[in-house]
């Protein structure tokens, strides 16, 4: 398995020190909300207490995902374990989605069951009030620990520690008006929690759900990357980009139009600079894929097929091993270019008396491949 680097290991210990911290506190809010809220007669409270609760199993979400997601790629997980952050966002976004039904059903009952209404006191006020303070403050404790370590899911717990502020502000209403004298407010009050509740799992779970079905990054995202690529020297132009995110980082695969006779070695640093320069100025990404083309793939005759070198060295002493001098060659060069082999022949200077006879040379290395439907042109060079 590949160790993590530095800033990896910062981000699990980071995500496992507010999530533990975040549980302790949704322990306390939720046994004391839920245990209030029945003493106090609050439905508001009550749900309340629930959708603290369920911060306790989204904090339980977190420290698996982040367990697992810290570990680097091994042979079942080539490139690394960041969908586990993905799978657990998208989990706590559902799990919200199914707290806001339930509260809702039930709050909705209560509101055609007059009878069935709670009248709540000020110990509801009190608790919800003490809610909001708690949930604020834990709200910015986690959203700066996401900001630090770069972490989507640690955003997400706390925009969720964040619901649950708004949430006690609903039920502090709900309670208020209630004590006024109209206690349909408290179930009201429920109500609105569970919309708000709703509305954030949508938020949260939907991004994910994407990230999990491969789509790409947002269209600033992608431009900046077109404009880091096409800022580096020896690069024509790109097309094939492919961008998809991976547990907060992004993966870029693309493909990169060069000069179609540059070396191997030439068109490889070429590769090796458009890499160092996405991640070095594109902060999400981490993995870059680069396919060099010496010539644009989706409109240039295909090159599929075309004899490689062992068949194609055949081919050409088949036809040109009669001619006398061809056999002294010192090597050949090929290049697969729109839909045919393009061949440089190299002979030492000693071979031709004169240019006139190197051209009258190579005009014969021509002919003698012209019906030949896989190979083009042929250029002779010596020295």
């Amino acid at each position: 398995m590949v160790e993590l680097s530095g800033i990896e290991q910062e981000r699990f210990q980071t995500t496992r020190k507010v999530t533990l911290v975040g549980a302790v506190i949704n322990l306390v809010l939720a046994a004391g909300k839920i245990l209030f809220g029945f003493v106090a007669q609050s439905q508001a409270l009550i749900a309340d207490g629930i959708h603290s609760l369920s911060d306790l199993f989204s904090d339980a979400l977190v420290y698996y995902a982040a367990s697992h997601a810290r570990h680097g790629p091994d042979s079942d997980h080539p490139y690394g374990h960041g969908r586990f952050e993905t799978a657990a966002t998208l989990g706590l976004g559902v799990l919200l989605v199914l707290v806001a039904v339930g509260i809702g059903w039930d709050a909705v009952e209560r509101l055609f069951t007059p009878e069935a209404l709670w009248h709540p006191g000020a110990l509801a006020l009190g608790v919800a009030l003490f809610s909001i303070l708690s949930n604020e403050w834990l709200y910015h404790y986690t959203v700066r620990a996401a900001r630090r370590v770069k972490s989507d899911l640690l955003r997400a717990n706390a925009w969720h520690h964040r619901s649950d502020a708004v949430s006690s502000i609903v039920v502090l209403i709900g309670v208020g008006g209630a004590m006024a004298g109209l206690p349909y407010l408290d179930a009201i009050g429920a109500i609105l929690v569970a919309v708000m509740i709703a509305h954030i799992g949508w938020e949260l779970g939907l991004p994910a759900f994407h990230e999990l079905v491969d789509a790409g990054l947002n269209e600033e995202r992608v431009k900046k990357i077109q404009e880091t690529i096409l800022a580096i020297g020896g690069v024509r132009a790109i097309h094939m980009l492919r961008t998809r995110s991976l547990g907060g980082q992004a993966s870029v695969d693309v493909h990169v139009l060069v000069e179609p006779w540059l070396s191997v070695s030439e068109g490889h640093m070429i590769s090796q600079k458009v890499m160092d320069s996405l991640m070095e100025k594109i902060d999400e990404v981490s993995d870059v894929t680069v396919h060099i083309d010496p010539e644009d793939d989706e409109i240039a005759a295909s090159c599929s097929g075309l004899p490689l070198r062992d068949k194609a060295e055949q081919l050409l002493s088949e036809r040109w091993n009669e001619l006398e001098g061809a056999a002294s060659r010192q090597r050949l060069l090929f290049h697969y270019l729109n839909g045919k082999v393009d061949v440089d022949v190299y002979y030492p200077f000693s071979a031709f008396r004169d240019e006139a006879a190197a051209r009258h040379f190579q005009a014969d290395l021509q002919e003698r491949v012209d019906d030949l439907p896989q190979f083009g042109r042929v250029r002779l060079y010596f020295g």
